[in-house]
């Protein structure tokens, strides 16, 4: 990859995403990283056996299959420089990069602040596991801003945002955030699934650990399971060993098929954005409709900040319906033939599915009267979406 570049020069985001991952001179010429399926990498003398477990080289070598292999370093190496961080480190699903993430951050004593409108199982594994082992967390309204001063206590350690917030998608002040935190050596830790690094530089932003579920967008085709953790200098050895000690690791297979996704984000990302802003424009005429919770839309409440920090929208949103019974929601899910009922997001094919956030808010109140969907808007013709789309709406009326 550093072929052609030079540091008065840097490569652009989309001449990453086709470069980074190693030179294919390392690999005897090919385009692509191949899979290497091995556990165990043997080594010719006891010396080279012994220089590869020296500690300032153990994450560098390939010496044992949990650990690395020339697969998953060179997604490793692309992830890093997608996300502009010193490395990147890889887990089995994005859940695994959260947690790993927060228990390698934190102990007994600590107290913690995690965005209220979290990804429910980060919220879960807050407060079963982490309460458990002594470590208090505080939710905190999403909108906060850098009032969040007002929540710092001596043992504070860490900030977990997710920006925009997981089924509501309100938009966070990442960087008033993470200033207010640096200014009292607190740690910033955002779950970035939603815009990617593409949309979203995280290290631009001040975070010192971003996270992503590559499951989502980075793979890009619903067929893999991956979360990523990249982190500043400082704190890669600590997170790293925390993920070797629980044993965690992905199969090359897997890095593979993640890397191969990896290289066509931009123009994924590009349609899906330009496919979910048709739909989200045609359904906030819907007189259904109460309200379309995406970004993008220059009504949307947090659209200002979202315009003045994100470099654009993916296919994810909220649609709040005004009052209908659970029975006409029922139908018009049910007769949707081109919209998957299936958790997840980020793939090529739409989804609905039903939600309701109120049972996990504690810092906010959600009072909007009427049911909410969440739709992911694939890469389908978005007329095609849009017609579903309407098929269902009148089998809600008649419902």
């Amino acid at each position: 990859m550093s072929k052609g570049s030079s540091p008065e020069k840097p490569l652009g985001i989309d001449t990453l995403l086709a470069h980074s991952g190693g030179e294919p001179t390392e690999r005897e010429g090919a385009v692509n990283p191949p899979v290497y399926r091995a556990s165990t990498f043997l080594f010719p003398t006891v010396a080279e056996w012994e220089a590869s477990r020296k500690h300032e080289r153990r994450f560098d070598v390939v010496r044992y299959g949990q650990l690395a292999t020339p697969t998953t370093l060179a997604f490793e190496q692309a992830i890093a420089a997608l996300e502009g961080g010193y490395r990147a480190m890889l887990v089995p699903s994005g859940l695994a990069a959260v947690t790993a993430a927060l228990q390698a951050l934190v102990k007994a004593g600590d107290h913690i602040l995690v965005v209220d409108t979290a990804y429910v199982p980060t919220r879960i594994f807050c407060d079963r596991i982490l309460e458990r082992f002594g470590v208090e967390t505080t939710y905190y309204n999403p909108l906060i801003g850098d009032a969040i001063t007002t929540l710092f206590r001596p043992n504070t350690r860490l900030v977990f945002l997710e920006s925009p917030g997981s089924m509501t998608f309100e938009i966070q002040d990442v960087p008033a955030i993470t200033r207010a935190a640096r200014a009292r050596g607190i740690l910033t830790l955002l779950d970035n699934s939603w815009a990617t690094p593409y949309f979203f530089p995280a290290f631009a932003h001040g975070v010192d650990v971003s996270i992503l579920a590559a499951t989502k967008y980075i793979g890009g085709h619903s067929d893999v399971m991956m979360g990523t953790i990249t982190t500043t200098q400082a704190l890669y050895d600590r997170i790293r060993s925390e993920i070797a000690e629980l044993g965690y690791c992905v199969s090359s297979d897997d890095a593979y098929l993640a890397l191969r996704g990896l290289r066509t984000l931009s123009v994924r990302l590009e349609r899906h954005q330009r496919n979910a802003l048709q739909v989200a424009q045609w359904l906030s005429r819907r007189e259904e409709v109460a309200r379309v919770t995406y970004p993008a839309l220059p009504d949307a409440p947090d659209h200002a900040l979202w315009k003045r920090d994100f470099r654009g929208a993916s296919g994810l949103f909220g649609v709040e319906l005004r009052p209908v019974s659970k029975a006409g929601v029922d139908a018009m899910l049910n007769s949707l033939e081109l919209f998957g009922m299936g958790a997840s997001f980020g793939g090529f094919e739409s989804l609905a599915i039903p939600m309701d956030p109120r049972p996990y808010r504690t810092a906010t109140h959600w009072s909007h009267d009427g049911p909410l969907i969440r739709l992911h808007i694939g890469l389908e013709d978005p007329n095609d979406l849009i017609a579903d789309l309407a098929r269902g709406f009148d089998c809600m009326r008649e419902a």
